[in-house]
């Protein structure tokens, strides 16, 4: 498709000037042209290195936004789902087919105005290290042309993520590995989840867990826990020092 090449030139026409931040916004760029090109309402790009571990690099809308922060509160989702197996997870119809592997997202991601998810894995190389992902509020699935412009434009993102590059809000080296900036969305839960491994001697997996579970049984957004946790206004041993995650 020519307008898949055009937007693949502009992006490396865009790293090539190496502005400061140009990585982020070059992201955004591929968001936005998702949208236009596939019967989708709107479009996210996530970089994880683990399927606990992720942070939203660019979301074209609010819905996109809230979808991300929901998954990454809950630890389930499409997102999660396509970065562990590798292929695009595609939901025709959330409402009359909720998907059985994450019930609580699903039920939740019903209350958005969303009837629709498809989410693709993102590529540098041989490693994997973000997810695309879309979603539309009307049901019905991609055709075989829009599912193939979808997977282009997966790898396009691919290439705008190559250039985040640091002091420009940067989250990967060459490896793909996970890196540490200052425009971290979930930057103090990463905090708040390390105060939790140092403090109870726990694995990575299981003081996320232990964030997740608190903010799900109080009702909380895991943003607000984490920053409470971080500030010491909740108590690591009081509240954190069960038996199970």
């Amino acid at each position: 498709m020519a307008e898949i090449e055009v937007l693949r030139a502009s992006v490396r026409a865009a790293l090539d000037e190496g502005g400061g931040g140009n990585g982020v916004d070059v992201v955004g760029r591929v968001c936005r042209a998702c949208v236009h090109l596939l019967p989708v309402d709107g479009a996210a790009v996530s970089v994880m290195v683990e399927a606990g571990h992720r942070e939203i690099v660019y979301a074209s809308d609010p819905v996109s936004t809230a979808l991300a922060e929901l998954q990454f509160s809950l630890g389930e989702g499409p997102c999660f789902e396509a970065y562990v197996n590798g292929g695009p997870v595609l939901v025709p119809d959330l409402v009359a087919e909720p998907p059985a592997a994450w019930p609580v997202f699903a039920a939740e991601a019903a209350t958005q105005p969303v009837a629709a998810l498809f989410t693709f894995p993102v590529q540098i190389g041989a490693v994997r290290v973000a997810t695309l992902d879309t979603y539309r509020s009307t049901p019905g699935s991609l055709s075989p042309g829009e599912l193939s412009t979808a997977l282009r434009v997966a790898d396009v993102a691919a290439l705008a993520l190559s250039g985040l590059r640091a002091g420009g809000g940067r989250w990967l080296d060459g490896d793909g590995r996970w890196l540490e900036s200052a425009g971290m969305r979930f930057r103090e839960v990463h905090q708040a989840t390390g105060m939790l491994i140092a403090h109870l001697d726990l694995p990575a997996s299981a003081a996320l867990a232990r964030l997740r579970a608190y903010a799900f049984g109080h009702g909380r957004p895991l943003l607000e826990v984490a920053g409470d946790v971080v500030a010491g206004r909740l108590r690591l041993d009081e509240e954190f020092g069960g038996d199970t995650p």
